[in-house]
């Protein structure tokens, strides 16, 4: 019996949490998400631009050898 009273609170607790994560996006987590993309997008350019620096020197240091 105290088993099952604990095994339906669990279960209560976690439809909780599930009901409660379903909640609309408030103003803050938009805003939130917003900075992340422009941050992980920034990252994406820097990240080619190193890329094709390394190319040109790459490239540059062959040049000088020959």
């Amino acid at each position: 019996m105290n088993g099952t009273r604990t095994l339906t609170a669990a279960a209560l607790a976690a439809l909780a949490l599930t009901l409660a994560a379903c909640e609309r996006e408030g103003p803050a987590e938009r805003a939130g998400k917003a900075v992340d993309n422009a941050v992980s997008k920034a990252g994406e350019t820097l990240d080619d631009a190193r890329d094709k620096a390394k190319d040109a020197l790459d490239d540059a240091r062959k040049s000088a050898d020959k």
